[in-house]
C-alpha cells in the first residue's frame, strides 16, 4: 500500500457532500502536474475524498492521504488530514478572491483587482487594504466592507486551525467566531462546554471531543454537569418536560461513562448551583409497594413554563366575572339558533353545545377529526360574537395554520407569536400586566402548543375574557416539550367537546372517511374507483420507494391531476434517514425537479442551495418575520454578497449565506413538520424499515394534511403496523397533575 503523501492543489468543484458525517467527494486541480497513472484525469483532475469540513470551490488545499483504487471509480486520493493554504499563483489568488469566500468580492471584482496587484494582492489586503481604491469602480462603502470582511476571515481561520483537529466544521467555526470575536479561542479553552449552552448547532457530543482533548478531567464536575443539562435537552427534544431522577443518572451515567454515584452528586450540586430544579411529582400506574412519586429533574425554564401555565389556567377558570355577559341575562341558546339560521350551515346538538359551552365558560376545547364540523362550528361562533358586539382574536401556532384558519373563518388570523406582539429585545408585549385587548380568543391547532408557547399564551389572556382551544387530539403533539392538549383533557379541570359526527360532504372524501379507518384502528381502503387516496404496493424495498415517490411527484400526479409538483405536491415522510427518508429523498427530489445547470447554486453547511429551491425556516426569525414552519422558494443569489432571496407567500426575505442552517430543504419533510399545514396532494412512503415511528397518530396526521389527493408508497404490512399500534408515546409532563391538584385543593376550599 502507498504510503503516507502530500497533495496540494485548488477546488474545481464539489461533487458530494454529506452533511451527516462531512464525507466528500471533490475534485482537485494539483499544483505539481502528476502523471496519469497517479489518478489525473484527461481535465487534469483528481478525485479526493474523505471526511472533510465545508469548503468551497476555489479554495487551495494542502491535503495528507493515501492513493487509493475503487472497483468502480478508478483511482482516488483519500484525504485523512486537511489544511487550508494561501494561494501564490496570480490565477490562483484570482479563483480564491473570486470564489465567495470573502463577502463583498465576486469574479469580476476579484479579476480587476488581482489585475491591479498581482501577487501582491493577498498581503495588500493584510496590510494595506486602503489602496484597494486604486482599483477602478470601488467606492468607500466597498472597500469598508471588503477590509471588514477580509480581516473577519483571516481571524476565523485562526479559529479554524485550533477547531479543525475537533471535528469542528467551517461553520460552526464560524459561529463561534461571531459568537465571541477576537476572544474565541480563550473563551473555548476555559470552558470548553459554555459552547453547548451558547451557540445553536453545538451540543454536548463536540463539546465534550475539545474538553477532553484540552485535557479535562473525564469526571470533573464541569464535564459530569454539562453531560446532566445535555441529557435533559435531548430528552426535551423528545418532548419530555422532566426526567425521573434515576432514569436521569442511567441516561446520563452512559453518555459519561461514569458510575452513577458521580451522576447523582451531580444532580445535587447542579441543584444547588440553580442549572436544574427538583421537584416530586405523581407516578403515573405505580405498581404495588411502589412509592407513588417519583423525583423529577427539570431544567429550571421548563419547570417555570409548567409551573406558571397551570397557576395561570387556574386564574382565568376561577375568576369571576366575563366580558361576554356582565348581566347574566343573554339568551345563548336563542343567539345560537339565529347563527346557525344567518350562516346557512344547521348545527348539531354538538356543535351547539360546544358553542354554548364555549361562551358561558372561560377556558373551553373543542375537538374532532376532519370533516366533523370545526370550522362551521366557528363560524358560528363568531357570529354570535359580532352580533353582541364582543371583540376576538384568532390565532394558531405557525404561520401556514393561522392562514388556513383566516381562509376558513373569513377573518384576520395570526400566529400566537405575532398576537401576543412578540419581538426578540422585549420578548411578549402582552402578558398578565398587558393582557390582550379582546373578550374572546380563539387558538386552533393546539396540538401543536408545546410547553413554553402555551404558558405565553395564558398569561396574556385577560381573567375576564374567554379562551377556545381548537384541535385534533388524534394528531401528533407538538414538536416541543410538553403534551399540552392531551394534559389539559386528562386534567378534567376544563369542559371539553368532541365533535365524531361526520357531514356528508365529507363522507364523500375517501380522504376522510380513511382518515377516520385509521384512526379507528381499521386498514384505509384502496377502492379501484377512487379517485383521491391511491397506494403504490411495491413491497419493502427502500430503492423502489424513493424511485416511485420522484416518479409521482415529478410525472404521475402532475399528468393524470395537473397539480405543480412543487406548489401542489408536499413528499411526508415518517423518518429522516435511509434511502426512503427524508434527507434522501430531499436530494432526489431536488435533482429531479430542479436539477444542476441553469439555477444559480451555492454549497451552504454542506448542502446545496438552488435557486428554486423548496425551502422551509427551521427556527423563529422574528427580525426577519419568518417562523418555523414557513415554506417559501430560493428566487435569487447574490455571491459577491454572500446573499439569497427567499419567496415567502407574498414577501421576500433576504438570507446571509451564513444564516442557511435556518434554513432545510423541503422537497420531503417529517410529518412532525407538516402539522398545522394542508397541501392539495400528499405523497408518503411507508415501511417497515421505518417501524420505529409507525404509529397511527402519525399516519392519521399525514393522510389528514391532504385536501385532494393521497398517495402511499410501500407497503400494506407498514401501513397495518402503523394502524394497529395506537400507543401514544408517554411523555413526562406534569401539566396534568398540577392543574388537578389545583382543582381539588380549589373544591376542597368551597
Amino acid at each position: 500500500m502507498d504510503g503516507l503523501t502530500t497533495l496540494e492543489g485548488t477546488v474545481e468543484r464539489i461533487t458530494y457532500y454529506s452533511e451527516e458525517d462531512g464525507y466528500s467527494v471533490i475534485r482537485l486541480l494539483p499544483t505539481s502536474p502528476l502523471t496519469f497513472w497517479s489518478g489525473v484525469d484527461e481535465n487534469g483532475l483528481v478525485t479526493v475524498v474523505g471526511n472533510m469540513p465545508d469548503i468551497t470551490p476555489g479554495e487551495s488545499l494542502e491535503i495528507e492521504g493515501r492513493w487509493t483504487t475503487h472497483a468502480s471509480y478508478g483511482r482516488q486520493f483519500r484525504a485523512e488530514n486537511i489544511r487550508r493554504v494561501t494561494p501564490a499563483t496570480v490565477e490562483g489568488i484570482r479563483r480564491y478572491l473570486g470564489s465567495g469566500l470573502i463577502k463583498g468580492i465576486g469574479p469580476k471584482l476579484a479579476e480587476r483587482i488581482v489585475a491591479h496587484f498581482g501577487t501582491d494582492t493577498l498581503d495588500i489586503l493584510d496590510h494595506e487594504p486602503e489602496r484597494l481604491y486604486e482599483v477602478d469602480g470601488i467606492g468607500r462603502h466597498r472597500v469598508r466592507a471588503i477590509t471588514r470582511a477580509w480581516r473577519e476571515q483571516q481571524e476565523i481561520k485562526q479559529v479554524m486551525l485550533f477547531l479543525q483537529s475537533h471535528g469542528v466544521s467551517t461553520s460552526l467555526a464560524v459561529k463561534i467566531y461571531k459568537t465571541y470575536g477576537d476572544d474565541a479561542i480563550r473563551q473555548v479553552e476555559e470552558d470548553p462546554y459554555r459552547l453547548a449552552r451558547d451557540i445553536h448547532g453545538i451540543g454536548f457530543i463536540t463539546a465534550d471531543k475539545i474538553a477532553q482533548d484540552l485535557g479535562l478531567a473525564h469526571d470533573h464536575p464541569a464535564r459530569l454537569e454539562a453531560g446532566l443539562v445535555y441529557s435533559l435537552n435531548n430528552a426535551a427534544n423528545d418532548g419530555h418536560v422532566y426526567l425521573p431522577e434515576p432514569e436521569l443518572v442511567e441516561t446520563a451515567a452512559g453518555l459519561l461513562d461514569v458510575p452513577a454515584e458521580d451522576v447523582e452528586a451531580a444532580v445535587e450540586r447542579a441543584a444547588q448551583n440553580g442549572l436544574v430544579i427538583l421537584d416530586r411529582v405523581p407516578v403515573q400506574n405505580p405498581a404495588e409497594g411502589e412509592d407513588p412519586f417519583v423525583r423529577a429533574v427539570y431544567l429550571p425554564p421548563f419547570y417555570h413554563a409548567e409551573v406558571g401555565a397551570a397557576r395561570r389556567l387556574r386564574l382565568l377558570i376561577e375568576t369571576p366575572g366575563s366580558y361576554l355577559d356582565r348581566s347574566g341575562l343573554v339568551d345563548w341558546p336563542a343567539l345560537i339558533a339565529d347563527a346557525a339560521a344567518a350562516t346557512g350551515a344547521p348545527l348539531t346538538a354538538q356543535q351547539q353545545q360546544a358553542i354554548h359551552t364555549a361562551l358561558t365558560h372561560k377556558v373551553s376545547i373543542l375537538t374532532g377529526g376532519p370533516g366533523t364540523g370545526k370550522t362551521t362550528t366557528l363560524r358560528a361562533l363568531i357570529h354570535v360574537l359580532q352580533r353582541e358586539g364582543h371583540t376576538f382574536a384568532l390565532a394558531s401556532p405557525t404561520g401556514r395554520a393561522a392562514k388556513r384558519l383566516a381562509e376558513a373563518t373569513g377573518h384576520p388570523a395570526r400566529t400566537i407569536h405575532r398576537m401576543l406582539g412578540y419581538s426578540p429585545a422585549e420578548g411578549f408585549a402582552h402578558d398578565e400586566d398587558a393582557p390582550l385587548p379582546v373578550d374572546f380568543v380563539v387558538v386552533d391547532e393546539v396540538s401543536m402548543l408545546d410547553g413554553f408557547l402555551a404558558y405565553s399564551l395564558f398569561r396574556a389572556i385577560d381573567p375576564r375574557s374567554h379562551l377556545l382551544l381548537v384541535g385534533d387530539v388524534d394528531q401528533l403533539p407538538s414538536v416541543g416539550a410538553g403534551d399540552v392538549l392531551r394534559d389539559m383533557i386528562a386534567s378534567g379541570t376544563v369542559p371539553v367537546t368532541r365533535l365524531d359526527t361526520i357531514f356528508r360532504q365529507a363522507a364523500g372524501s375517501l380522504i376522510i372517511s380513511n382518515a377516520h379507518r385509521i384512526n379507528q384502528g381499521q386498514m384505509p381502503l384502496f377502492l379501484d374507483e377512487a379517485n383521491d387516496f391511491f397506494l403504490f404496493n411495491l413491497g419493502d424495498d427502500p430503492d423502489r420507494v424513493a424511485e416511485m415517490v420522484v416518479d409521482v411527484v415529478k410525472n404521475r400526479i402532475p399528468s393524470r391531476f395537473g397539480l405543480d409538483p412543487l406548489d401542489d405536491v408536499q413528499v411526508i415522510v415518517p423518518m429522516y434517514r435511509g434511502r426512503a427518508g427524508v434527507s434522501s429523498l430531499n436530494q432526489e427530489l431536488q435533482a429531479a425537479l430542479n436539477p444542476k445547470g441553469r439555477p444559480a447554486e451555492r454549497i451552504l453547511g454542506g448542502r446545496v442551495f438552488r435557486v428554486g429551491d423548496k425551502v422551509l425556516q427551521t427556527s423563529n426569525n422574528y427580525d426577519k418575520e419568518v417562523f418555523n414552519g414557513d415554506v417559501g422558494r430560493i428566487r435569487a443569489m447574490d455571491f459577491t454578497n454572500q446573499e439569497m432571496t427567499v419567496q415567502f407567500d407574498d414577501r421576500q426575505v433576504v438570507y446571509d449565506f451564513t444564516e442557511a442552517p435556518d434554513l432545510m430543504h423541503a422537497y420531503a419533510i417529517s410529518v412532525h413538520r407538516s402539522q398545522g399545514s394542508e397541501y392539495p396532494a400528499v405523497v408518503m412512503p411507508i415501511i417497515t424499515s421505518h417501524y420505529m415511528l409507525l404509529q397511527r397518530n402519525l399516519l392519521y396526521t399525514a393522510v389528514t394534511r391532504a385536501k385532494k389527493l393521497v398517495v402511499l408508497v410501500g407497503s400494506k404490512k407498514a401501513i397495518a403496523i402503523a394502524v394497529k399500534n395506537d400507543a401514544v408515546s408517554r411523555r413526562y409532563t406534569a401539566l396534568a397533575t398540577r392543574l388537578s391538584e389545583m382543582l381539588d385543593t380549589a373544591e376542597r376550599l368551597l
